[in-house]
């Protein structure tokens, strides 16, 4: 795959995956009491909804900047990973309700290998 075309899909994956990001880590913000609720349903204390809402929009956000999108995916991936996780032992639905979790996971992984700093270079 030549670099241009590999560019052009990471950074359509990227724009994609950060509005998806924005989108829900704003919602989970904007109805916090509601989210903090369900957190607190799931187990998990209720400040953790503030810290997934915020580090979502944080890493929606830097999916759209060069210099942070591989920390960004990274932690994003982390936040998916719990998802999945969540989604496969305590949401009712299970991993069926998790699919959109899942496909976000895996197009994390392919932006954090098309933006990898592994390719050869030219001196």
């Amino acid at each position: 795959m030549s670099p241009s075309v590999r560019n052009v899909i990471a950074w359509i994956l990227q724009a994609l995956l950060a509005a998806m990001f924005i989108f829900s880590g704003g919602h989970k913000l904007m109805d916090l009491p509601g989210t903090m609720k369900m957190f607190e349903g799931l187990g998990l204390p209720g400040w953790f909804a503030v810290l997934i809402g915020g580090a979502e929009v944080l890493g929606g956000i830097g999916l759209l900047v060069p210099r942070t999108v591989r920390p960004a995916a990274m932690g994003l991936i982390i936040i998916m990973l719990g998802a999945v996780y969540m989604h496969a032992t305590k949401i009712p639905g299970g991993l069926a309700k998790g699919v959109p979790a899942i496909v976000a996971l895996v197009l994390l992984v392919v932006v954090l290998m098309l933006r990898s700093r592994t390719e050869a270079r030219t001196v």
